[in-house]
């Protein structure tokens, strides 16, 4: 059987030093993650700590320049290893990539010389946890219809309204929060971003969501009552958010179908490693002919979409992935997972449903993969606007 080092090494959109941060983050994950994550899936939190340790081990900021403490390196080949080595841990609940690969890039872009002094240093170390705060009860993928208000009043907004979903929730020091400065009719002009930090009267969490999987991410409901924030924590120009979330989302997408083809790889490998050793009637699972035929399918599907999510992920390093190349891979990545998960759970019969197997936490993982970041409904839109649909 090919290893997983084998396979990896096939593959030319990494290089050596890439490789050598994979080896270094996978020796964090096994030492720091790994032993103790059934006690943080039952808790439904990782420690702030782990990020802390994750800073002082280089994987956090990475983009982020040495001044501020960051590794100053912007090449997001080193945010994708870290999202195929906590896909291939089975540690998905470990929200780094978030910190990382969706708010980091905000700051980056968007904040001033003075946001900088005071957020990239802690981003970068650990000390501050980032979120960003998009979705509302009523608004799902629509980014044109959030509610959230936050009106003037000299120095400060006041902001007033509610998320939900939000990934690092409880643990987050700084939420970016989508807010509507402007309630005239340009549903898309009248949003701003607004960082929102620890401690700010009228800034409320509330319950830590209980979901079927992925159960060691936070994810908490936000309220904002009169919350008053100073207008020094605006990201950018106001009016400009809807600009800057669009402007986002490939990159989150390319996260996402980078995890959810890692998922998919390591789905096949533990089933291939069971049907091998696991005996019926007297002969291995591996020795029925539907067992080799399904597991051949499910590899192929697996590296037909890793080569298009490869492709995608050199794009987007030299500047050049389009939004709806960007959907395509999201698209692809995360359905092929949702069919190869499933198939292989199967394979382990009655013990694929128990939760100390590592195939059924992929499985309840797997599932969100085709809602967040924009659903896949929602991909096959932007797709089909591209063909001219």
């Amino acid at each position: 059987m090919t290893s997983t080092a084998e396979r990896r090494a096939v593959r030319d959109v990494y290089d050596d030093e890439h490789e050598a941060f994979r080896q270094s983050f996978r020796r964090f994950l096994e030492s720091r993650v790994v032993p103790d994550y059934d006690t943080w899936e039952r808790d439904g939190v990782v420690p702030r700590e782990l990020f802390n340790e994750a800073g002082a081990h280089g994987f956090l900021g990475m983009a982020i320049g040495e001044d501020y403490g960051g590794g100053g390196v912007d090449d997001f080949r080193f945010n994708a290893v870290i999202a195929e080595e906590v896909a291939y841990a089975g540690v998905m609940s470990f929200g780094i990539n978030l910190h990382n690969d969706i708010c980091v890039p905000y700051f980056l872009r968007y904040a001033d010389d003075e946001q900088r002094r005071r957020w990239l240093p802690g981003l970068a170390s650990g000390e501050l946890i980032a979120a960003i705060a998009m979705t509302e009860p009523g608004t799902g993928s629509d980014l044109a219809g959030i509610g959230t208000t936050a009106v003037r009043e000299g120095d400060h907004y006041v902001l007033n309204g509610s998320k939900t979903f939000i990934s690092n929730g409880i643990n987050a020091d700084v939420v970016i929060v989508a807010a509507r400065t402007d309630s005239g009719e340009n549903r898309h002009g009248g949003l701003s971003l607004i960082v929102v930090e620890r401690g700010t009267e009228g800034f409320e969490r509330g319950r830590n969501l209980d979901k079927i999987g992925m159960h060691a991410q936070d994810t908490a409901e936000l309220f904002f009552d009169n919350a008053r924030v100073p207008v020094a924590n605006l990201l950018g120009e106001e009016g400009g958010g809807f600009k800057y979330l669009v402007s986002n989302l490939p990159q989150e997408r390319m996260t996402i179908a980078v995890a959810s083809t890692a998922a998919s790889a390591r789905a096949v490998e533990q089933a291939t490693e069971y049907v091998t050793e696991r005996t019926a009637f007297g002969r291995t699972i591996a020795a029925n002919q539907n067992t080799r035929f399904s597991l051949a399918d499910a590899h192929v599907q697996v590296e037909v979409v890793r080569a298009f999510v490869d492709d995608c992920l050199r794009r987007h390093v030299d500047g050049a992935l389009t939004a709806d190349r960007a959907a395509m891979a999201k698209l692809a990545a995360s359905e092929t997972q949702g069919r190869v998960v499933d198939r292989c759970l199967q394979m382990f019969g009655g013990y694929g449903y128990m939760s100390e197997y590592p195939i059924s936490r992929a499985y309840v993982d797997a599932r969100v993969q085709r809602i967040y970041g924009g659903t896949s409904e929602i991909m096959k839109e932007i797709i089909g606007k591209s063909i001219g649909l």
